[in-house]
């Protein structure tokens, strides 16, 4: 299994510079939920991209610049206090990904809707999550909107609300619901949780071998968002950064626990021994 993560791994040239690594663009945050943005920014600067922007509200400007001095971060320009802008360009980007700690207010339904319309011209590789997936739930026509340029990442929860289920699942009937859904919207789905399901347009499926259940804690989500953000601007197709990403994701909450407890382990952790997971795969080649 890791021979095979290896060999997907892009190899870095000599000569390369930040330009060649991708231009990302993280739309998450709001003034309740500042952290949230801060473990995707930070994932996806431990993931390998070149350049990340993060649009944010101004009432979080100044805590993400300073918890994240390696980010460019750009100010809502509709509102003080979450998304809401209903004209952001996407044109300068590689990937975009939305959704965590967003909120699901008016104002973030109206601008959500909007960068969906837009991207369902551009088809700029596209992460979904979190309350982005929340508002997609309430809104089931925006699905039409989306497509094989998009990862989807529910947690069982949040898939729920997507196909509209009154009651718990299991993980077989998700896995079979989640199937029929990839396949009906044509996108990448990936069923977050243990064992970890990452289904292809297709209806293909893989399931994941790397994580544990310290992994089950706040968080956990918004640094997968963060690594996804950062392969699909490496330009890793979105097949590739679903199953790498998420394999990786496992993989560094696995060596953590060479320091941690299953108890102990947050969030935060997972995005400090990313590096040591990519170092982990390129052994492999």
């Amino acid at each position: 299994m890791k021979e095979y993560f290896s060999s997907l791994l892009h190899k870095r040239d000599k000569f390369a510079h930040k330009g060649d690594f991708g231009r990302g663009l993280l739309i998450a945050g709001c003034r309740e939920m500042c952290g949230a943005a801060i473990l995707a920014a930070r994932a996806s600067l431990r993931s390998g991209i070149g350049l990340l922007h993060v649009h944010a509200p101004a009432s979080i400007y100044d805590c993400l610049q300073a918890a994240v001095p390696e980010a460019m971060v750009q100010r809502d320009a509709s509102h003080e206090d979450r998304f809401a802008d209903t004209h952001l360009s996407l044109e300068k980007y590689d990937a975009i990904a939305i959704g965590p700690g967003l909120g699901k207010g008016h104002e973030q339904k109206r601008a959500l809707e909007a960068l969906l319309r837009q991207n369902a011209q551009t088809q700029k590789p596209m992460v979904i999550d979190a309350d982005a997936l929340n508002l997609i739930a309430e809104n089931p026509d925006w699905l039409l909107l989306l497509g094989p340029h998009c990862i989807l990442t529910p947690h069982p929860k949040e898939f729920e609300r997507l196909i509209g289920s009154s009651q718990k699942l299991s993980y077989d009937d998700r896995l079979k619901k989640g199937i029929d859904f990839a396949k009906k919207y044509q996108l990448h789905l990936i069923l977050k949780g243990a064992q970890t399901a990452v289904i292809q347009p297709d209806g293909t499926y893989s399931i994941n071998s790397s994580g544990n259940p310290g992994m089950a804690t706040g968080g956990s989500g918004d640094v997968l968002t963060g690594i996804l953000l950062s392969l699909l601007a490496q330009r890793y197709t979105c097949a590739e950064s679903a199953l790498l990403g998420v394999y990786l994701h496992g993989l560094s909450g696995d060596i953590a626990l060479k320091y941690e407890s299953e108890e102990s382990l947050v969030a935060s952790d997972l995005y400090r021994y990313l590096g040591k997971a990519f170092k982990t795969l390129k052994e492999m080649v």
